[in-house]
């Protein structure tokens, strides 16, 4: 989501490269992500035999992840690149961090209204997402990296002992009045039992933290997240091929799975594929081995966080490049990322309301259009997204009021 600026920080004057003017591959790895969680909620994610679709396997998950990402290194961003002292740094960087979920969490319980059945709608989960961030930029980037790693790989397996004995979540988009009537109920799902489970999420932010503060406008360090996502993802894939075949982890959750569900899916391998929504059964420890989309196992984290890199690293490369073409493309899919926040909430809202009309296809390419045609009408004429300015000014009211 679009990174919001808190008040200045005091202290010593950041390097010069330290608060870079708007990265356009950044942006541009944000509209790769608003296009594909875009895609995820507007076409089909089965087939009529509940084979899960190529779009589904190639968006769902995937593009979530680079959302989190990206909120993780325009969290960076607005730190100054580098660790927060405490003291008034870390007071302006904590309230302004509060205040940003506020805002994001609002503008999320008033989408709630839709159904998640159409859109499952990921802002409340945000919200709590950047709260449980606050401590992570008071940390040195090696300790963001072993945070990251250590949630990645102990947060799943934490969230599988403890399900059980949690209430079961509602699966629906979250509410004003589910926090007013069930808060307990609410933060339960937000964190750990819905569909983008905050707590195991909070990998990808530390992640994001981490990257945020390497120098992104160098070459060797995009082509390092490129070349490193992408070995980051093939090899949670082996590794996740290799379990789930050869050592029968398919064999063993069939097993454990009643009969009547296999039948949902031409195959165990299918069922696997779309079963989870947002967390993986709790009938044996073999789920954790799937890196099933929005699975939140161990390998789809690595997976997922390896994909965002290499989105990230990729598109940082491309928005290097002169070429027209290369531009042309880049230019529309940037101005999307710059208005994340603003295009992700029509895009709920178009999904929930009587316009949308369309066939899932057509209405997808309309939307698509929609949003980079407006986009970059509204950048050239306004610039700041509406919700994007919001967001902004109540960072850094917050900020300011606490140093």
């Amino acid at each position: 989501m679009t990174a919001t600026a808190p008040a200045p920080l005091r202290g010593p004057q950041r390097p010069a490269d330290a608060a870079p003017s708007r990265l356009l591959g950044m942006d541009a790895a944000r509209g790769v992500a608003v296009l594909g969680m875009m895609a995820v909620h507007s076409l089909y994610d089965t087939t009529p035999d509940g084979a899960p679709t190529t779009t589904y396997l190639v968006t769902a998950g995937r593009s979530a992840a680079v959302f989190a990402v990206l909120a993780g290194v325009g969290i960076a961003f607005t730190t100054g690149r580098r660790r927060v002292a405490w003291g008034p740094d870390g007071r302006s960087a904590g309230a302004s961090l509060a205040a940003r979920a506020a805002v994001v969490g609002a503008i999320g319980l008033a989408l709630g209204r839709g159904s998640a059945e159409i859109a499952a709608n990921i802002l409340p989960y945000y919200a709590l997402m950047f709260l449980l961030a606050i401590p992570l930029v008071f940390l040195p980037t090696r300790a963001l990296v072993g945070v990251a790693t250590l949630l990645a790989a102990g947060m799943p397996v934490l969230s599988q002992w403890v399900r059980p004995g949690l209430p079961a979540p509602s699966l629906e988009n979250p509410t004003v009045t589910q926090l007013v009537t069930d808060p307990l109920g609410l933060l339960s799902e937000l964190a750990l039992t819905g569909y983008y489970p905050a707590l195991p999420w909070l990998a990808y932010l530390a992640v994001g933290i981490a990257v945020g503060r390497l120098r992104l406008t160098d070459t060797r360090v995009a082509v390092w997240l490129a070349a490193g996502g992408t070995a980051l993802a093939v090899a949670a894939t082996l590794v996740s091929r290799w379990l789930m075949g050869p050592l029968d982890g398919e064999a063993a959750i069939a097993a454990a799975t009643p009969p009547d569900l296999l039948a949902t899916a031409p195959t165990v391998a299918d069922f696997v594929a779309v079963c989870p929504e947002g967390t993986t059964p709790t009938t044996t420890w073999w789920w954790l081995a799937t890196d099933a989309p929005h699975s939140g196992t161990p390998v789809d984290l690595a997976q997922t966080i390896g994909s965002a890199l290499a989105v990230l690293g990729v598109m940082l490369l491309l928005g290097r490049l002169a070429n027209p073409l290369v531009q042309a493309v880049l230019r529309p899919l940037a101005a999307v990322g710059a208005l994340t926040l603003t295009v992700y909430t029509l895009h709920v809202v178009f999904l929930n309301s009587p316009l949308d009309t369309f066939d899932a296809l057509p209405g997808y390419l309309v939307q698509v259009a929609v949003a980079a045609l407006g986009a970059l009408a509204w950048r050239r004429a306004v610039g700041r997204g509406p919700l994007e300015s919001l967001v902004r000014v109540a960072a850094r009211a917050a900020g300011r009021a606490a140093a």
